[in-house]
């Protein structure tokens, strides 16, 4: 996907036409996660919080468009012809009908899965459905999941030994800082995980070493 709404200053003209774009129910709308300092804000685009601290947002839920030109986020301006609530129930319908699957780490004696290289491997991890199976193929009442880029999704047992753990946080690290293949960076952090939903997180920023 190349392009956003955010890329470079828009004209109004330009800026209806895309909302034109988005009346094509062909085109699907989709929950993207963006990091809590995401310039998209500023902009208007669509969001809500998924994750917010003291400080401000931490992650951020925003909605967009996959179009045959660009990918497409929606901004209020969206609003004058679409619905709101509407928007998210198709973009979260949409996101539970996307197929992904996990895949056991040969190398950890899969004891971890990873669920990547699909547009939306990330955002999966707001689909109960999706994560309930990481439970199940881990015999895991409680997940710590990576999803440190678009497209990318590393999943652990929390109960993990301290060499296993500490293996994973080396993945995740990687990740975060892997910016080769171009995918948007999402968040420094883990999620906890427990029956398929988000539980809380674990900021990684401050640590040097892990």
């Amino acid at each position: 996907m190349s392009g956003t709404l955010y890329g470079k200053e828009k004209s109004q003209e330009e800026i209806e036409k895309i909302i034109e774009q988005t009346k094509n129910r062909d085109q699907k709308i989709y929950p993207i996660l963006k990091p809590g300092d995401w310039v998209g804000l500023k902009a208007g685009a669509l969001n809500s919080n998924l994750i917010k601290t003291e400080a401000g947002p931490k992650v951020v839920i925003a909605y967009g468009i996959d179009t045959p030109d660009n990918f497409v986020f929606l901004t209020q301006q969206h609003l004058e012809t679409m619905d709101q609530k509407e928007i998210t129930n198709e973009a979260f319908r949409n996101l539970r009908n996307y197929e992904t699957e996990f895949t056991y780490s040969k190398a950890f004696q899969n004891k971890i899965l990873t669920s990547s290289g699909h547009d939306f491997s990330s955002e999966r991890i707001l689909s109960n459905a999706h994560m309930l199976k990481a439970h199940a193929m881990l015999h895991a009442e409680e997940l710590f999941v990576s999803v440190p880029r678009r497209s990318c999704m590393m999943v652990i047992s929390r109960d993990s030994d301290d060499e296993l753990l500490g293996a994973f946080l080396s993945m995740h690290k990687d990740a975060w800082k892997d910016d080769s293949y171009g995918n948007a960076p999402i968040a420094n952090i883990l999620f906890t995980m427990k029956g398929g939903h988000i539980t809380g997180h674990i900021a990684l920023d401050n640590l040097s070493e892990y």
